[in-house]
């Protein structure tokens, strides 16, 4: 098979075709400083220049304007504003899609990453205080998940306009040590759905399922993903069940998953990694996967086995 395109192996490999190889990616944070240009000169030197990834995920480093500090009254949350494209926030991030975009070409998959509305109610509230109000009186935050719904539907339009690929939209809180199945379709799911409205355009709309490195026995919610109106899942599939082989079985949508954060794709070894990379590809006979880390790895991640994965990429066999 000749030598694909980034664009064309990740569009083959969503829609379940022959790749000439799998399509590889992996992410830390950047420190843009609230500038849209500069996550954008970021994202290109590490995605497209650096390490030639197949896919330039743009990172939540233009973060959602939430509360100065944690809302400890319930009723708070309630209060949450509309926000409208022009809030710095939303500004810079559009204005690093639109740089990134006419930088590297209509082929290379750009994607936005964002968070769910649920996973922001955690994030001001924090995670213990939130679900416990949540289950005394859904009212107050679900009102507040609303408004988060509204802005992130508005926001997710416009970068999909600007010439985003995609959403990376991550979900906390669907988890065996959070919410129950039920508590989170009857809570987050509505407005999840609500949300990714916004990115009906989208060819590489992901919806990540994350559950916490450190609560060791959590289990997620996997299956119910399936119905989210996306094109792949991902989810750190050496932290957490399900497997790539048990995920390729009850999902019909691409998977992006395989290599473990705190793994060899951290500290080696060369061995490790490409052991990784060829019991993730098996699984799934190399098809329906893009090969990631579950969540971020560290910022500070030796870039030798970064350049490492990238090599061993092409000569998997």
């Amino acid at each position: 098979m000749s030598t694909m395109t980034p664009g064309e192996r990740v569009r083959a490999a969503v829609k379940g075709e022959a790749v000439d190889r799998v399509p590889l990616v992996f992410w830390h944070h950047f420190k843009p400083e609230g500038s849209g240009e500069k996550l954008a000169e970021f994202t290109i030197n590490f995605f497209v220049d650096t390490f030639k990834l197949d896919i330039a995920k743009i990172m939540p480093d233009l973060p959602y304007p939430g509360p100065d500090e944690d809302v400890v009254d319930v009723s708070h949350i309630r209060l949450l504003p509309k926000l409208d494209l022009d809030v710095p926030a939303f500004r810079e991030q559009l204005v690093c899609i639109r740089s990134v975009r006419q930088r590297i070409g209509n082929d290379y998959p750009l994607i936005l990453t964002l968070f769910s509305p649920f996973t922001y109610v955690l994030r001001f509230m924090g995670k213990q205080r939130a679900i416990a109000a949540l289950r005394a009186d859904a009212g107050p935050i679900e009102e507040g998940m609303g408004t988060i719904a509204s802005n992130l539907r508005r926001l997710m339009e416009a970068a999909i306009n600007e010439g985003a690929s995609g959403i990376f939209f991550s979900c906390m809180g669907a988890t065996t040590a959070d919410l129950t199945l039920d508590e989170y379709s009857q809570h987050a799911y509505p407005y999840d759905v609500e949300a990714l409205r916004g990115a009906e355009q989208g060819w590489l709309n992901i919806v990540h399922v994350h559950a916490d490195p450190d609560q060791t026995s959590d289990q997620i919610y996997f299956e119910f993903f399936d119905r989210y109106p996306v094109q792949v899942i991902s989810w750190s599939d050496r932290l957490t069940g399900p497997s790539l082989a048990e995920a390729a079985n009850s999902t019909s949508k691409a998977l992006m998953a395989g290599l473990w954060e705190r793994g060899a794709l951290t500290h080696g070894s060369e061995a490790e990694l490409k052991n990784e990379m060829l019991s993730s590809v098996s699984q799934v006979g190399g098809r329906r996967l893009i090969l990631a880390n579950g969540c971020s790895i560290p910022d500070d991640n030796p870039e030798e086995w970064l350049h490492a994965a990238r090599r061993l990429v092409d000569n998997l066999s």
